[in-house]
Order: structure tokens, then C-alpha cells, then sequence
């Protein structure tokens, strides 16, 4: 009995609809971009408030015009995540290639630079060859 109660509770906690200060998707889509600015954080508010670069301008244009079903390719990292993004993919470079992101409601308010590392965390084995002569030999505890 505890199981199956349990089982429900885990359900209704994945069948959570996304809301961001209260705001469902469609009605956040439906704001203007000023009044989405007033529901973000303030880095994301002094974005808006500044105005956007003519990069991030031409980016948002070409979002608007393509289909969503073809992925957007861009350089553009500082681009913010809009609502009217969400369900689309963005490919973003990373310096090297392009590391496809598809844009979930959680991401609107974050840059699309910060979903493409630019990065990678190298894992360092032991002392090997060119080490010097005191670190090449490990103690075998």
C-alpha cells in the first residue's frame, strides 16, 4: 500500500507543469519583452533594459523566421533564451564545433553560451614519459 501511494506522489512531482514566478509557458510567451525582463533575474533584466547587440538582434530575427524543426546554427553565445525559443534547436559554437542544445522552459532567462562549454576537464593519469626522475616512481601502497 505504502509502494503504490508512494508511486503516485512520484507521478504527480514529474507531471509538474514548468512555471517561472508563477508564470505558465504559454502566458510567459505571450509577455512582452519588458515585462519578461521584470519576472528575470536582474543580469537577464539589464540585458533587456540595455537592448540587445545587432549580432543578437540578427539571431533573434533568424529564429523568428525559421521553421523549428530545422536546428539554428550560431556564434551568437550571448544570445538570451526566450520563451518564444522553447522546443527549438540551437546548434552554439563553442570555439571548435557546434554542440547542439534543444531549449527546455527551465533554460529562458540563461544564455545559450552557458549550455556549450567551451572547456573540457582533462583527466590526468600517473607520471609517465618526460616526467622527472623523481616523480616517475610511485610508491606501490
Amino acid at each position: 500500500m505504502a509502494k503504490a501511494k508512494r508511486g503516485k506522489k512520484v507521478e504527480a512531482r514529474r507531471k509538474r507543469e514548468f512555471t517561472l514566478r508563477g508564470k505558465t509557458l504559454p502566458e510567459l510567451q505571450a509577455l512582452t519583452l519588458v515585462e519578461l525582463g521584470e519576472l528575470l533575474n536582474s543580469r537577464a533584466r539589464r540585458s533587456i533594459r540595455r537592448g540587445f547587440t545587432p549580432d543578437v538582434n540578427r539571431f533573434l530575427e533568424r529564429m523568428r523566421e525559421t521553421g523549428p524543426e530545422k536546428a539554428m546554427r550560431t556564434h551568437c553565445r550571448d544570445a538570451m533564451v526566450l520563451p518564444q525559443h522553447v522546443g527549438r534547436r540551437v546548434a552554439v559554437h563553442n570555439g571548435k564545433e557546434f554542440k547542439e542544445v534543444e531549449v527546455r522552459p527551465e533554460m529562458i532567462g540563461h544564455y545559450y553560451g552557458e549550455f556549450s562549454l567551451t572547456r573540457r576537464f582533462e583527466k590526468h593519469s600517473g607520471p609517465g614519459v618526460g616526467a622527472t626522475r623523481s616523480s616517475k616512481f610511485m610508491p606501490l601502497k
